[in-house]
């Protein structure tokens, strides 16, 4: 690179930080090599400085979607299963007909189950101890299978595990399906500030970035160019979940059905969900605000709407979320287009920020909050779905997530779901899984993807004799 070049550059972008009142992130350029003056104006240059204006200015404020309170709030109607059944043959031809693809947001680290590496990578299953990925291409090559056609992956990984997920997928030769269907792309980042809204540097050439939420896995979809590519291949919707879930149907016919055929869908987002266990549990509730179907999150939801009961003693605000939606293409492409006026808004999390300080050249590890980061969530896009149905669904069914090392939302507790389940699917077809007095599977059992994609396709000649104590793979 030319000197006058750089000089040039560094003007332009001296002046657009001193309109923005960021300035302070090139004081120090002098004392950088020209590797790292390059590198760091090349980052500030992707810098959108007008919407880092705009979310800073709104930083002594809350949640920009805090309708927890709002007095037009109500529950969400959903619809069940059994309601839902008779989308089902929509959904496998829907399946069949080349116009769904799989969608896994992967971008999070082990870091807190105590496993080195993409949480992807973990072993979740209770018997062969199968990765998550692994988990989801074998569901994917068996509806591959039944239905006879090629299901896309779209797997959206972060910067920092990006590399160690391909070679991953690479070293496992795509667990058996087909490497050009599969398409990787990492997730997005969005600087940090501090309180009063400066950009916070993670060195003296780089800025301190972190992802930008499960939100901007759509935004990364165009970025990718992987939402162009569902449009070339004939992909209409999108059926999303996230990487810790392994009870999780990868392609539900009959979710996929009720979306595109329920006369209450209008066919652009659907979610799921399962009862609430209590009042006081931790996830976000599908409520009507107005017209439209939104999540609000437990902690914005009014303490006495989450305890209200109806007549029946039940909660009124009932439905949880569980992070499982389906999404039409076109409307992620409309939500996601240059220049959207119905762009996810992002929220604020306040935390410590490692951060390196200008003026003093030194490293900062803080032990209390110092900045700000910025993140969008996917479920802010129902209130852009001009009707939007929830599907309830059942817990032991669908949702074992593997979040903790120990305790709930652990390995321990996901693979004991995970073996309830497959018991129960063996009692739908009349065979029997032994139990203990207090219920509890007395076996540990484990059942493959291609052995049976739900309970509807299991065969009880595939189901061997079980006694207790027994460990069953089939």
């Amino acid at each position: 690179m030319q000197p006058e070049t750089t000089s040039h550059r560094l003007d332009a972008l001296t002046r657009s930080l001193q309109q923005h009142n960021q300035a302070h992130l090139l004081e120090h350029q002098e004392m950088l090599d020209a590797d790292e003056r390059s590198a760091l104006l090349t980052e500030l240059e992707t810098l959108d400085l007008d919407e880092i204006g705009r979310l800073a200015s709104g930083i002594a404020g809350e949640s920009t979607t805090d309708d927890g309170d709002a007095p037009n709030l109500e529950p969400a109607p959903y619809i069940t299963r059994d309601e839902a059944a008779a989308y089902r043959k929509t959904g496998e031809d829907l399946i069949a007909g080349g116009g769904v693809a799989a969608f896994t947001v992967a971008g999070g680290q082990g870091t807190r189950l105590g496993w080195n590496g993409p949480k992807g990578t973990f072993p979740a299953t209770p018997i062969t101890g199968k990765p998550l990925f692994q988990v989801f291409a074998e569901q994917i090559v068996a509806a591959e299978r039944k239905y006879g056609v090629e299901i896309p992956w779209y797997v959206m990984t972060s910067p920092l595990n990006d590399a160690a997920t391909r070679s991953f997928f690479a070293d496992n030769n795509f667990f058996g399906k087909a490497e050009a269907s599969i398409s990787m792309f990492p997730q997005g980042v969005m600087p940090a500030v501090d309180f009063a809204g400066r950009l916070l540097m993670e060195d003296a050439a780089h800025l301190a970035v972190s992802p930008d939420g499960h939100g901007g896995s759509l935004r990364a979809l165009r970025r990718s160019g992987s939402l162009e590519d569902m449009q070339n291949r004939g992909i209409t919707a999108i059926s999303y979940f996230q990487v810790d879930n392994p009870n999780v149907h990868v392609l539900d016919p009959l979710f996929l059905g009720a979306h595109v055929g329920h006369p209450d869908s209008s066919g652009e987002m659907s979610s799921k969900m399962v009862p609430k266990a209590e009042a006081g549990e931790k996830v976000g509730v599908f409520c009507k605000v107005g017209d439209r179907v939104q999540v609000i999150e437990y902690s914005d939801l009014d303490p006495e709407l989450a305890a209200a009961t109806d007549a029946e003693g039940r909660l009124r605000f009932l439905s949880g979320s569980i992070a499982l939606h389906v999404l039409g293409v076109e409307f992620v492409d409309r939500l996601t287009a240059p220049g959207s006026t119905t762009a996810l808004p992002f929220h604020q999390a306040r935390k410590k920020v490692p951060c390196w300080n200008s003026k003093t050249r030194e490293a900062i590890k803080p032990t209390e909050p110092n900045g700000i980061k910025f993140e969008m969530f996917v479920f802010d896009a129902l209130e852009f779905a001009e009707r939007s149905i929830v599907l309830e669904t059942d817990r032991v069914e669908e949702f074992a997530p593997i979040k903790n090392a120990e305790g709930t939302d652990s390995a321990r507790t996901s693979q004991d779901l995970q073996v309830e389940r497959a018991a129960r699917w063996i009692e739908s077809v009349g065979r029997s899984a032994p139990r203990s007095e207090d219920g509890t599977v007395d076996a540990t059992i484990e059942i493959k993807a291609q052995t049976a994609l739900s309970a509807d396709d299991l065969d009880p000649a595939s189901v061997p004799e079980i006694t207790p104590g027994d460990s069953v793979l089939f």
